[in-house]
């Protein structure tokens, strides 16, 4: 699984996804940044990325017309890199082993505890 993080996300969750054994680049990395959305989706697919980013909406719409992918990670609520760390690490968790195609998980916190959901997407 190689992830790439969206550029609302702290650089930060590059060092989790290798710390846990991943490849990960970070949107600002590749020369990515401030592209549009759709542009960046179609990098996306070409480079079999799993996908993590903040941007539920827009993503949640792009990945649902797409055929096939290979996961999206979405962190819900907008907190501070520490906390982004802390939900990505609990996804990078429940993937244990699992695969996202054509999977999204949503990650959130009540402040105490990370919950992951995962469903289809596009939907069966």
């Amino acid at each position: 699984m190689r992830f790439l993080i969206a550029e609302c996300l702290h650089e930060s969750l590059v060092g989790v996804a290798h710390g846990a054994g991943f490849e990960a680049n970070h949107v600002n990395h590749l020369g990515l940044s401030g592209k549009p959305d759709w542009e960046l989706a179609e990098r996306i697919v070409e480079g079999e990325f799993t996908f993590v980013t903040n941007n539920r909406v827009d993503f949640i719409g792009l990945f649902g017309k797409m055929e096939v992918h290979a996961g999206l990670i979405v962190i819900v609520p907008n907190l501070a890199p520490a906390l982004q760390r802390g939900l990505f690490q609990a996804a990078i968790q429940y993937l244990a082993g699992k695969s996202l195609i054509n999977a999204v998980i949503e990650v959130t916190s009540d402040g105490k505890t990370a919950t992951c959901v995962e469903y289809q997407l596009p939907a069966d």
